[in-house]
């Protein structure tokens, strides 16, 4: 990768279903080599995927919480498999296996807290391998990338 690659890159997270051509025009390039270079971004895997960024609440879903779980060690489940099984649930948007006191980290996305605390009391917590969970409510975001 290399500065244009970078820009090019800034340009598609800003909006990537920004036309390749004004992409190009604004980064003073041929329209054809940016999009050689996107090709090869996404050749390479540093462009994963190309999605789209939701308004949360217009969908019902504005309450924003991160749930910190405990693995409970488990011949049945292992903690990675665990993060995956959460992971396929609806309301979960992001699971990261972390270090230190807590094994996982959880953001969910609900119609209100007492949605969120079903998803976490009912479905969350009865799964084998969890241990305790810790629930934070989101008051407002500040920065946030898909």
């Amino acid at each position: 990768m290399n500065p244009k690659d970078e820009i090019i890159i800034k340009k598609l997270k800003e909006d990537a279903s920004k036309p390749i051509a004004r992409i190009a025009k604004e980064v003073k390039m041929p329209r054809t080599t940016v999009s050689e270079r996107i090709k090869k971004l996404v050749e390479k895997g540093v462009i994963k995927k190309f999605t789209i960024s939701l308004d949360y609440e217009k969908i019902g879903k504005p309450v924003t919480a991160f749930v910190l779980v405990s693995f409970l060690p488990n011949p049945k489940i292992s903690q990675r498999e665990l993060a995956k099984r959460i992971a396929r649930m609806e309301s979960v948007h992001e699971v990261y296996i972390i270090s230190g006191e807590w094994d996982l980290l959880l953001k969910v996305r609900g119609k209100d807290t007492e949605e969120i605390g079903k998803l976490i009391l009912d479905k969350i917590r009865g799964i084998e391998g969890v241990g305790k969970t810790v629930t934070c409510t989101c008051f407002s975001v500040i920065k946030e990338e898909i």
